[in-house]
Order: structure tokens, then C-alpha cells, then sequence
């Protein structure tokens, strides 16, 4: 039994691959024809398969295909459909790209993209293709495309170790993860240099300088070994989640986690994509982390521009990357570390001498004596990268920024501070002892170095030594010392000088951290509190509007959709024309319709002066936040762009909740609404039943007593079909009024359909007088189980929709099959059919056909009947049926009918 509970497979894995496969569904498959290297055949393979698919019917397009002038591809391509290339104009000349927008026009069921990896032209809408793969995917499209080994980002540096040639253009693992299937074309070395040769890979010129550089026989191995073994992982991979999904055996194993922590460094991005083959080697979750101390406060503008560089390439790659501040590197990084559950901690090799990590220890060493139950991974560095960045040091101004007039300011301050110290200490020295004259340098010490920093404080720390040393100590005026206890003295001033100077700079970096941290919670605080007391989306806009454009120093607009799903300005009023202007609607448009950032900092339309983020709230995305920056520090610092994804969110979530309680409030009217209708309705019908049955039975009383001849007779036959026809609306209006109040009991009982659908037949007998009526009810039918009365007012209702709103002579037939569970009954006409604009309200109270029609009746009876037919656990659904007509479909539970008591046969 336990064996047997062990090989269940986890419902939260089953759910997780239900809803992956729905929403693959959804989208279009991606195939990718994967090799080595340019010439071993992607292109021409993947052009076979597209001609074989075009001979079984598929649409197949080509989207765009480098042939390279090859011969063999070339005569691929002449039977295929082929997309004309968009033109654009870049530096004066006019290139060709790949027409996305055509593409998604057209719509066809396969398009042929080659080179997945190839960067688009500058005005493009995104900057490299593999983006514009992903949007006809969204789109439901089908894509073959073609790919090598060096242009996955993870491998980047490998090859260019191997090669001697780095690749620009590189596409995230993550996109070639996501493909439906992946075809390997290989080929050996020897018989791709005989193709180089035969000029088959590239033209004479260009074949000879390849075979001297890339196409040595050495590198194609290695590529073609990188290429089978990315694709073996990839076969690895779809094993493991064939085992796992079909419950062949299950293995309990707590999953790997990853902690990269990366620099400033030039061989961050290095570690990255090792890190990145790593992850994906042992199919865990990674993170890259950034430790900002307040040594590395100080950096350049070109350096922190390196790390969110490397952190950009990490979220590419698909790590999730944070910046961390705390003192200490090694310590931040562990207490991280444990909070997340990781396992391994990837660092790079230090540079430092033996020495020096004896004297003072580095991370790897402090990472190794401090992490007992973590991994630590250490990473060797390229020997073309050992060139050490170096960090700026000079100290801050109060903003937390440092900058080289501080820098000098600090320096010229610590000896001005001194030699007032020395002039005061002179003054004071016959009353003070020479210790306490140390005190004063002390202070001015704590001074610079809280003010400056810490390159100042040691300055200040040095130059005050040398000074107590040179006026204080004898012999005066001189260097010397006579006195060999005072060396003693000078080392413990200069000890204690220093640590206070790195205490003292450690504090006010954690003071200036605490002030931006309190900065930032702050807002976050006063933007949550204003957004909860706004009531509609106008004020949450406005507030939003001001709150964030102070705090970024940028002009922005927040755009909402109207009821088409359409983008619009609704912050018109509030932004000056310029901002206006450099907001592109139809950007907007694309980010609210696949829930992703673009414009400036993005991959996305890059050249756009405004950033694009997509209000995402938890049930649907409600919106847009463009936002021009005027300082694009102010948005693209790794702490600030946080900050403002949490704000977009705050937005979103403030909006759908404005959404909601104005659908809430909707609904409460409509409610009472209706329930004030039917109280009204159910009135008026019982005070029109009374003598309504009284005009009805004189009518027809009057009816009897003359004959046809009579010149009378035709006033009489008019009075009693309009007061029989009044007389069918206030029964409808009056059971709809007791169905809604839930006060009609079923009268359920076994019965043959047969008879219910005679019964229904007689009631409309003049009705249907002018119509073909056909019976299609098998004679094997069961029992049902079901109120004779109230059915039998459907079928009434139904069949006297038929009769009005089809023309005479047309036939009406009604039918019944056995479904699994259920019997369906059907009643089909041979009419005009159904409106489309009116499908979805047909079962609408108060909706009838058609809109200006002379046809008596207030549209109740399909409403009535979809209420009956739902007391009895049933459903009801129309639809137009070829060539012509409609057909009215309701079903009924089976149930398990009684047994029968055995019928008492003659004896013979």
C-alpha cells in the first residue's frame, strides 16, 4: 500500500503541468534546426521540412532566409511562399528586415525566421529577433528557425576562448529552452572543410580567410562537442520529465540553489555564464547578488554602470539578481544566502597575494571559514582579464555619492583641522599634559573622517602624528625622539586614529544607506495611504501622477484601457504637451497586450525616450506607466528601478481594486433592480389574470354561440386569439416571477417524453398550423424524471419561437438522443436562424429576435425555459445549423428509473 501511495504522482506537479500544457495551447511551437557552426546544413534542413508540410496542406511562409548564395538552399526556397522584408533607412542606406507586423497580419500556420540570433535594424521594434520569435508565438504562429552553438549566451565565453573570436549576438538559454523541439543537424569536420572548399559555405574570398581563422578543424570539434552535448542535456532534461511526469519512480531530493555574487570587477559577466551553465546543469534556481559596502559606495558612474551591466545579463540569462548593503561582504552574503535556502555560493578567485589574505582575508576566505553548510564554488579568472578595476576611494558628499572635489575638499580640510589643533594644543600645552594634548587630534580625526570618509580620516590620521611628533615631542621642532617610550605612544595614536576613522566613515555609510532605505520606505508608505482612501481610477492617477514624478524627477502618464481593450491617454489634463509628445501610444498598446516592459532601458524599442511598464494587478493587467526620466540615474539604479516596479504594482492593485468595487456597486443596483421589476411584475400579473380569464372564457363563450356566417363573427374570433395571446404573457410573466422567487416546487415524476411532447403539440396546434411538424424520438427512450407541467411550457415556449420567427411552410422538427448522462431534446427549425450579435443574449430576459419586429411578446420565454430547465439540473443552448435554421437544444439528467412491476400475461 505504501509502495502504491510513493508511485502517485504530486497533484501540485500535475497541476502545474495541466496549466503549462493549456497554456502552450495556446501559442504557437517553436522548432529549432541547432548545429555547430554556419554550412553544416540548417537552413536547407529546415526549408525540407517546410516544403514537406507545404505538400500536406499546411500554410507555410517564409518570414526570412539567408541562402548565402548557396546553390543547394537557393533551390529550396522557389516553390515556397515568401513575406516581402520591410525597408528601413539606417545611416543613410537603406537595409531590409524581417516584417513582423506582415507577419502577424497574414497569420499563417508556419513561418520560416532564420538566424534566431541576428540583431535587427536600429528602429526595428525590438532589437533582436529572437524577441520578434516570441511575439509570433504569442500570437499562435508556428516558427521554424535555425541557430549555432556560439550564440547561446551561456557559451559566449567558451567559444571565444576556443574560437579567438568573441559573438555579438547572442540569445538568453531560456529561449532555447523553450522550444517544442530541437533538431540537431551535425556534420564531421573533415566534411565541412571539404564544403568550405567546394565553396558551398561561403564565396572563394571569404572561404579562404574562414579556413584560416574560425573553420580550423580544431575549433569545428570543439563546436561540434558543445553542440551534441547541449543538445544530449537538453534529451537529458526531456527524459527526467517524462520519468517525473509519468511517476516511474520518485525521488525525494531538496533542490539545489544557486548565490552568485558578482563585482566590479571586468570578469563579472564571466561568472555569470558560468554560474548560468551551472543552474542548468543541476536544474536549480539561481540568484546574482550585488553586496554594496561603503567602500563600494564610492564607484564611478562607469563602474556601476558595469554592475548593472552584469546584473542585466544575469536577468537575461534568467537568474533572479538583488542588491544587498550591508558592511561586510561575506557576512550580508551568508545571512542572504540562508534566508533564500541556498546551497551553493558562486564567487570569483582572488587576485590578492598570499600575504596580503593572510593580513587582511578576502571573501573566498571569509565565505570558506564562515559557511559550514553551504558549497562554496570558486571560479578561475581569464588571463586576459587580470587587469584589476580599480575602485574609487575618495570619500562622499552627503547625498552618499563621491566625487573628486569632495575628494580634495576633504584632504584640504584634514591639514587646515590639524594645524588649528596644533595651534590650540600649542596655546593650551602649559596646562594640559602632552596625552591629552592627543585628544584634540583625536577630534579633529572623528571630524574629517564622519565628513569625508575614510581616505580622508587616514590622511588626517597621519598628518596628526607627524604633527604631535614634530611640535609637541623632544626635541621640539625635529623628528627625532629621545625618549624611545613615545614610539610607543605615536603607534597606539595611530591605531586608535585609524580605527576611529573606519568606524566613524562605516557609520556614516550605514547612516546614508538608513536615510535612503527610510527615503524610500517612506514613499512607498505615503503612496499606499493615499491610494487607499482614492475612490475612482481618476484620483488614483492623480495621485500616483504626483507622488512619483518628484521621487524620480520625471515626467510620466499613467494609461488605462477603454472598454475595446484599446490604450488611451487619461492623464490628458495633468501633463504638459511636451510629455504628451514623447509618449508613443502604440508602444503602450504593446506593452499592455503581452504584459512586458519596453521603450528606453529595455530590449525592446531601446530608442524610445520614455520607459513603458505594464500595470500588473493579481487578476489582470490594468494599465501602462510611461515615465520619461530626466535623470535616468534617478530609474535605472538597481534600488530605484525596485522601487518603481513596486510602485507600478501598488498602481495596478489600487486600480483593480476601484474596478471591483465599482462592479460590486454595479451589481448591488442591477440586483435591486431587478428585484423591484418582478415585485412589480408579479403584481400587475395577478391583478390582469382575473379578467383576463373572464374576457377569455366570454370570448370563447360568444365564439360557440354564433356561426362563421355571422357578420359578427371575425370581431369575435379577434377578441379571443388577442385575449388568449394576453392571457399566454401574464402566465409567462407570472411564472418568471415565481421561479426567480424560488417558490415553485417540482412536481417531479417518471414519465414517457412522448407524452409530454403530444401534450405541447395539442396546445399549439393552431400555432403551428401553418408549419411541417416531424417527430424524431427514438422508441427506445427511457424514463425521465421530470415536472410534466413545466416542461411541458418549454417545449410550448420553444415551439412557439419557431412558429414565430419562421415563415409558413417551414419545418419544425423535434428530436431526442440519449448523451452519456443526459437526454437532449431538440427542437429545429428551417427559418432564417439566429442573429450573431444577439447569441449571447438569446436566454435574456426581455431579449427578443429581432428588435423592431411586429411579432407579439415581451421576450420571456427563453428565459423562462432556461430557468426550468436549470431546476431540473439540466442546461439549454441554440445555435444556427447548415444551410439554414436554428435549433434549440435542451438537456435533461437520466437518472435511474424504477423498476417496473412485471405485466400479468393471459394463460393460454
Amino acid at each position: 500500500m505504501a509502495d502504491t501511495l510513493n508511485q502517485r504522482p504530486d497533484p501540485d506537479l500535475l497541476l502545474d503541468k495541466i496549466n503549462k500544457e493549456a497554456e502552450k495551447q495556446k501559442n504557437g511551437r517553436l522548432k529549432i534546426f541547432f548545429g555547430a557552426c554556419a554550412g553544416v546544413g540548417k537552413t536547407f534542413a529546415m526549408l525540407s521540412a517546410a516544403r514537406n508540410l507545404r505538400l500536406q496542406g499546411v500554410n507555410v511562409v517564409i518570414g526570412i532566409v539567408e541562402t548565402h548564395g548557396r546553390s543547394e538552399t537557393e533551390s529550396q526556397v522557389s516553390d515556397l511562399d515568401i513575406l516581402p522584408l520591410k525597408k528601413l533607412e539606417y545611416r543613410g542606406r537603406e537595409l531590409t528586415e524581417f516584417d513582423l507586423d506582415a507577419a502577424l497580419l497574414r497569420k499563417p500556420t508556419l513561418i520560416l525566421v532564420d538566424e534566431l540570433a541576428h540583431s535587427n535594424v536600429e528602429g526595428s521594434r525590438h532589437t533582436k529577433r529572437w524577441q520578434d520569435v516570441e511575439e509570433l508565438l504569442s500570437a499562435g504562429i508556428d516558427v521554424y528557425t535555425t541557430l549555432n552553438v556560439q550564440h547561446l549566451e551561456s557559451l559566449n565565453d567558451v567559444v571565444g576562448q576556443i574560437t579567438g573570436i568573441r559573438v555579438s549576438e547572442t540569445i538568453p538559454d531560456k529561449v532555447f529552452d523553450m522550444a517544442d523541439e530541437v533538431i540537431l543537424v551535425d556534420l564531421p569536420a573533415e566534411e565541412l572543410l571539404q564544403r568550405l572548399q567546394e565553396g558551398k559555405v561561403y564565396l572563394p574570398q571569404q572561404a579562404e580567410r574562414a579556413g584560416k581563422n574560425f573553420f580550423r578543424k580544431g575549433n569545428l570539434i570543439a563546436l561540434r562537442e558543445m553542440a551534441l552535448r547541449r543538445t544530449a542535456d537538453r534529451v537529458d532534461t526531456q527524459m527526467q520529465e517524462y520519468r517525473s511526469n509519468s511517476a516511474i519512480r520518485q525521488v525525494w531530493q531538496a533542490k539545489d540553489r544557486i548565490l552568485v555574487c558578482v563585482g566590479t570587477a571586468p570578469e563579472a559577466e564571466r561568472l555569470v555564464r558560468v554560474a548560468a551553465r551551472l543552474a542548468h546543469s543541476l536544474k536549480s534556481d539561481w540568484l546574482v547578488v550585488y553586496v554594496e559596502t561603503a567602500r563600494l559606495q564610492r564607484l564611478s558612474d562607469a563602474q556601476r554602470h558595469h554592475v548593472l551591466k552584469t546584473l542585466k545579463l544575469a536577468e537575461t540569462l534568467g537568474a533572479e539578481t538583488t542588491t544587498l548593503s550591508g558592511t561586510e561582504v561575506a557576512q550580508t552574503l551568508l545571512a542572504y544566502a540562508r534566508s533564500r535556502n541556498v546551497s551553493k555560493i558562486v564567487v570569483g578567485k582572488s587576485t590578492r597575494s598570499a600575504f596580503a589574505r593572510l593580513i587582511t582575508p578576502g571573501l573566498v576566505d571569509s565565505l570558506t571559514n564562515q559557511a559550514t553548510d553551504i558549497d562554496i564554488h570558486v571560479v578561475s579568472r581569464e588571463r586576459a582579464l587580470t587587469e584589476k578595476t580599480v575602485i574609487n576611494t575618495n570619500n562622499s558628499d552627503s547625498s552618499g555619492q563621491f566625487n573628486e572635489s569632495s575628494t580634495l575638499k576633504g584632504y584640504y580640510l584634514a591639514g587646515i583641522i590639524c594645524a588649528i589643533n596644533t595651534a590650540i594644543a600649542a596655546l593650551l600645552l602649559p596646562y594640559l599634559e602632552l596625552a591629552n594634548v592627543v585628544m584634540f587630534y583625536l577630534l579633529g580625526v572623528v571630524l574629517i573622517s564622519y565628513k569625508y570618509g575614510r581616505g580622508s580620516g587616514i590622511f588626517s590620521s597621519l598628518i596628526s602624528v607627524a604633527s604631535f611628533d614634530f611640535f609637541f615631542v623632544p626635541p621640539k621642532l625635529s623628528f627625532t625622539v629621545s625618549d624611545t617610550q613615545y614610539l610607543l605612544t605615536f603607534s597606539v595614536m595611530f591605531v586608535v586614529a585609524l580605527v576611529i576613522s573606519n568606524l566613524t566613515s562605516g557609520l556614516r555609510y550605514q547612516a546614508v544607506v538608513a536615510m535612503h532605505r527610510e527615503k524610500r520606505s517612506r514613499a512607498l508608505y505615503d503612496l499606499g495611504k493615499s491610494l487607499a482612501s482614492a475612490l475612482t481610477s481618476e484620483h488614483i492617477i492623480e495621485i500616483s501622477t504626483h507622488h512619483l514624478s518628484g521621487i524620480f524627477q520625471s515626467k510620466l502618464a499613467i494609461l488605462l484601457p477603454d472598454h475595446q481593450e484599446k490604450i488611451v491617454n487619461t492623464t490628458a489634463n495633468l501633463l504638459p504637451d511636451n510629455c504628451l509628445q514623447e509618449i508613443d501610444f502604440g508602444i503602450a498598446q504593446w506593452v499592455y497586450d503581452h504584459q512586458q516592459q519596453a521603450g528606453f532601458g529595455t530590449d525592446t524599442l531601446p530608442s524610445s525616450s520614455a520607459l513603458y511598464i505594464p500595470l500588473q494587478a493579481p487578476m489582470r493587467t490594468r494599465g501602462v506607466l510611461a515615465i520619461v526620466p530626466e535623470n535616468k540615474r534617478m530609474i535605472f539604479l538597481p534600488e530605484q528601478k525596485q522601487l518603481l516596479d513596486t510602485f507600478a504594482t501598488q498602481i495596478a492593485i489600487a486600480i483593480e481594486r476601484v474596478h471591483y468595487v465599482e462592479v460590486a456597486q454595479d451589481a448591488l443596483v442591477s440586483m435591486e433592480s431587478e428585484r423591484l421589476r418582478n415585485t412589480v411584475l408579479s403584481a400587475i400579473s395577478h391583478d390582469l389574470n382575473t379578467p383576463l380569464t373572464t374576457i377569455v372564457a366570454s370570448a370563447g363563450f360568444l365564439k360557440n354561440g354564433i356561426s362563421p356566417d355571422d357578420k359578427y363573427y371575425e370581431f369575435v374570433m379577434m377578441i379571443y386569439e388577442q385575449a388568449i395571446r394576453m392571457k399566454s404573457l401574464v402566465v409567462n410573466l407570472l411564472d418568471m416571477a415565481r421561479l426567480q422567487s424560488g417558490k415553485v416546487t417540482l412536481n417531479k415524476k417518471w414519465l414517457l417524453l412522448e407524452e409530454v411532447v403530444g401534450t405541447a403539440l395539442r396546445t399549439m396546434k393552431q400555432a403551428l398550423s401553418a408549419h411541417q411538424i416531424n417527430i424524431d424520438l427514438p422508441a427506445d427512450l427511457p424514463l425521465l424524471e421530470f415536472d410534466a407541467v413545466l416542461i411541458d411550457r418549454v417545449l410550448c415556449n420553444l415551439l412557439d419561437n419557431a412558429a414565430k420567427y419562421t415563415p409558413a411552410g417551414s419545418r419544425v422538427t423535434i428530436s431526442a438522443r440519449v448523451k452519456q448522462q443526459d437526454i437532449w431534446i431538440s427542437v429545429a427549425d428551417t427559418g432564417p436562424g439566429l442573429p450573431e450579435k444577439l447569441k449571447d443574449q438569446l436566454f435574456d430576459k426581455f431579449t427578443r429576435g429581432e428588435k423592431e419586429s411586429s411579432k407579439s411578446g415581451v421576450g420571456l420565454g427563453l428565459s423562462i425555459c432556461k430557468a426550468i430547465v436549470e431546476a431540473h439540473g439540466g442546461k439549454i443552448w441554440a445555435n444556427n445549423k447548415p444551410p439554414s435554421g436554428a435549433i434549440f437544444t435542451f438537456s435533461l439528467p437520466l437518472g435511474t428509473p424504477p423498476n417496473l412491476p412485471p405485466t400479468d400475461e393471459p394463460h393460454l
